[in-house]
């Protein structure tokens, strides 16, 4: 298998998302998702929390909710594809992420994920967006916030 060279005056094939001089205060941008029982488990998988909230339908019958919920992180991780994807976009680091969960999400809740630009961090060139997070019936399941870096201007 041999090494690939490119040449430096080749651009690259893809584009980065909105630098910091590109973006304003209320450009926002959303991912949508509907979370499925799959979802769960391999989330599960992944984090290795295996809480019998979220796996076990008969011990979730004895909580509050009545049925299993998805690990709150998972809907919150829906801001990742607005941020690195839209929002700022290709190239954006994020810095920080903040979230308080409002309300459960249940298997088949289809859920928003809207990062909004709040906050232009101009001596460090970083930016604030404000995040939700709503199911299918407009009702919030998580508000925060991210603190991102967005791409260079190339």
């Amino acid at each position: 298998m041999g090494i690939l060279h490119f040449k430096s005056a080749e651009k690259p094939s893809y584009q980065l998302g909105y630098s910091y001089d590109e973006l304003e205060i209320g450009m926002s941008a959303t991912f949508t998702k509907t979370i499925t029982e799959t979802d769960v488990y391999l989330f599960a998988g992944i984090s290795g929390d295996f809480n019998p909230m979220h796996v076990n339908e008969e011990f979730a019958k004895t909580t509050p909710f009545g049925t299993r919920i998805a690990h709150g992180a998972l809907p919150q991780s829906l801001i990742a594809p607005v941020l690195g994807m839209k929002l700022p976009g290709l190239g954006t680091v994020a810095l920080e992420i903040s979230c308080r969960f409002k309300a459960p999400t249940y298997f088949g809740d289809t859920i928003t994920a809207k990062a909004i630009v709040s906050e232009m961090l101009a001596e460090k060139r970083w930016v604030r967006l404000d995040c939700e997070f709503t199911n299918q019936d407009g009702k919030m399941v998580a508000i925060g916030s991210a603190l991102v870096i967005p791409p260079p201007k190339l």
